[in-house]
């Protein structure tokens, strides 16, 4: 018998593509992107298209593992679910006991889901008492960023692009993370529009545009204040707009003043006259929009560059086209009720010390202290792979190596951070659950059916949270729903859920040009061109460029900047251990210009050291136009054991934080690389 179960891609993407799983005699036996999604439109990316090689990989971890050997060694046996969770809960417990606080959840977009993500699991957390994780390693600074200025997750619409005049892909290889956006592009390139790619790395992307503008890294806020100042000075201003529809307009048109394009020339490392042509072609071109992505906002001053860019299209106007505007996410339009499906209520009046994701290696090597709080003494990994994901991973595995950590970890494979779990957990893939989605690339509810019973003894998180819970002695009903009652549950009354089982989606009603008139989400309800909330934080309400904490130049030791962007084949470390896709990739590479190739004698092929202070990473370069002068690509994230020394890039990067937001500065990183 053969059966087509529409599904929903659970990745960290913002297309959150609508799927067709073909089923015969209960085995899945192929993906395909659904047809009758027009964000979909039948088309899947590699990655998601080979789903069932990633579900029915041969290594998948089917059923309950306890440790046999040392922490890392990834040494397991095989028990029953009854003694795994009877043991956690006890271990948990006693922890508990001492302070709730010293257990901590670890977890991020390893299923985007609402359901799969942060329901019960969230419940069992809060319940329990235990520290609350800060979720800010890929989007934070951006997100806090475009919050402060527009307020809130918000953007035109993503189907508009394809009527733009001008677009401009700023930060993002759309090609390898934005598929679905990239036909909306080609769609405008055909009917006339430029396209123009801002990013230090000649992308796929940037060489299918009609221009690459190949700025420094942690230096787009210089660009976008450039941009203001042509702006300014050349009257391509809608002055109507402004006076409406925004806050803070002359103190912007003072510091704009303060940024001539020659300023952001030297500052940015590209030719004066890009800058120049780049403003009048924004300036003067209706409708134009941008897509900004979230590789510009992992350095120092990344919210603050998201808030200059988000500035530009209310000094042009052009949010009153549905085709003008920008997009970062569109994740803040969607009505869930968090609340709901996470009950922060359990905590019952307790506030539990929060720990930045972001600085996992340095907190997991502290000792209790006033300032902290309790050692963490346990920790519960799900949908995460913080081993090989985490910054400056050579002390997230001294902190995961620790003997007297006890670590749990939710798992599809044995990863970098399973194999330092005491007990690993087989999770179900997206094709064996239910689970509801938002997007943040387009205004689409998604729902995903299980297509396929669980392989193995593998459980949904929530069941495993469940299970646990009832373990621990939580009665509270809320631990007992069942997962088609919390899909039900995420937006309520708000979308309606049986054109959700019908179709597989649902499109929420929203304006075509939802900002034409204003009307945004903040607390003026205009774009905030300066904002009230940073200035009494001690903020600078205004936006400005902030020179990354590792400047190119500064430090003669390391004089290369590196910024490691995904291979086009994985999805942060998802999708890895997948052979076809491995087998695309080939191996972890550097990119590195013949500039800086030559005169350290570095040929392509060769293996190479990338070093600094925080550690050393030996890889195979690859001498490439890819990369600009003065910046190395180090393409990741590929696991720590199957590097050429068992690291990552990561060995590199550092703990320090955004300046909005708490997030990761993963490219605001200087470097040497020599032979090896």
């Amino acid at each position: 018998m053969t059966q087509q179960v529409l599904g929903a891609c659970p990745h960290d993407c913002p297309d959150t593509c609508s799927f067709v799983t073909t089923v015969q005699d209960g085995v899945a036996i192929k993906v395909q992107g659904n047809p009758a999604h027009r964000h979909t439109d039948g088309a899947l990316c590699t990655k998601v298209s080979r789903y069932t090689e990633r579900t029915y990989h041969p290594e998948r971890v089917l059923y309950p593992m306890r440790r046999t050997g040392p922490k890392g060694s990834g040494q397991f046996e095989r028990v029953s679910w009854e003694t795994a969770l009877t043991d956690i809960a006890a271990r948990l417990a006693a922890v508990a006991q001492r302070d709730p606080q010293a257990i901590l959840p670890y977890s991020y977009a390893g299923t985007m889901g609402l359901v799969q993500g942060e329901s019960i699991a969230a419940r069992f957390f809060h319940k329990l008492g235990a520290s609350l994780l800060d979720r800010t390693i890929c989007a934070t600074a951006g997100g806090e960023g475009l919050t402060q200025t527009l307020g809130g997750k918000v953007g035109m619409r993503v189907e508009f692009f394809a009527e733009s005049r001008l677009i401009l892909i700023w930060g993002s290889n759309s090609i390898a993370s934005n598929l679905h956006f990239w036909r909306l592009a080609q769609e405008a390139k055909r009917n006339g529009a430029r396209l123009v790619c801002i990013d230090p790395r000649r992308s796929e992307t940037a060489e299918k545009c009609h221009e690459h503008i190949a700025l420094r890294p942690g230096t787009d806020a210089a660009l976008a204040l450039a941009l203001m100042h042509e702006l300014i000075v050349h009257d391509w201003l809608d002055h109507d707009y402004i006076a409406r529809h925004t806050v803070g307009w002359e103190a912007l048109r003072e510091r704009a003043l303060q940024w001539p394009p020659a300023r952001a020339a030297q500052v940015c490392g590209v030719p004066e006259e890009q800058i120049v042509n780049l403003a009048r072609d924004y300036g003067t071109t209706r409708p134009a929009a941008i897509r900004l992505n979230y590789g510009m906002q992992r350095v120092r001053g990344g919210g603050n560059a998201a808030r200059a860019v988000a500035c530009l299209p209310a000094l042009t106007g052009a949010w009153r086209h549905r085709a003008g505007g920008v997009l970062l996410s569109s994740s803040g339009l969607f009505p869930v009720d968090k609340a709901a499906l996470q009950r922060p209520d359990l905590l019952a009046g307790r506030q539990p010390r929060t720990i930045n994701m972001s600085t996992i290696g340095d907190d997991l090597l502290r000792d209790g202290s006033a300032g902290f709080g309790p050692k963490i003494e346990a920790l519960v990994v799900y949908n995460s792979n913080p081993v090989a994901v985490a910054p400056e991973s050579g002390k997230v595995v001294r902190g995961f190596a620790r003997e007297d950590l006890f670590t749990v970890v939710l798992e599809h494979f044995h990863t970098d951070t399973a194999d330092h779990a005491d007990y690993l957990l087989p999770a179900t893939t997206q094709l064996e659950h239910w689970d509801v989605h938002l997007a943040y690339g387009h205004t689409d509810v998604l729902l995903n059916r299980p297509a396929i019973a669980p392989l193995g003894e593998s459980r949904p998180n929530t069941q495993i949270f469940r299970e646990l819970a009832a373990r621990m002695g939580f009665s509270e009903p809320c631990f007992t729903q069942d997962d088609e009652a919390l899909c039900r549950m995420a937006y309520g009354d708000r979308v309606d859920f049986s054109e959700l089982l019908a179709n597989g989606f649902a499109t929420l009603a929203l304006p075509d040009a939802p900002y034409a008139e204003g009307g945004f989400p903040t607390p003026s309800g205009k774009c905030e061109f300066f904002s009230e909330r940073l200035a009494q934080q001690g903020l600078d309400g205004l936006p400005d460029h902030l020179p990354n904490y590792e400047v190119a130049g500064s430090d003669p030791r390391h004089p290369l900047a590196m910024i490691s962007p995904p291979a086009r084949n994985f999805l942060n470390s998802s999708f890895v251990n997948v052979k076809s896709l491995r087998d695309i990739e080939g191996e972890p590479v550097l990119e590195i210009c013949e500039v800086d190739a030559s005169p350290r004698g570095i040929t392509s092929g060769a293996v190479v050291r990338v070093f600094n202070d925080r550690g050393e990473y030996r890889v195979r370069a690859t001498v490439s136009q890819r990369a600009r002068p003065g910046v190395v690509n180090g393409l990741g994230i590929w696991w720590r054991k199957l590097g050429l020394d068992g690291t990552n890039v990561n060995q590199l990067t550092s703990q320090k934080l955004t300046d909005l937001g708490r997030g990761p500065v993963f490219y605001d990183c200087l470097v040497e690389v020599a032979l090896a």
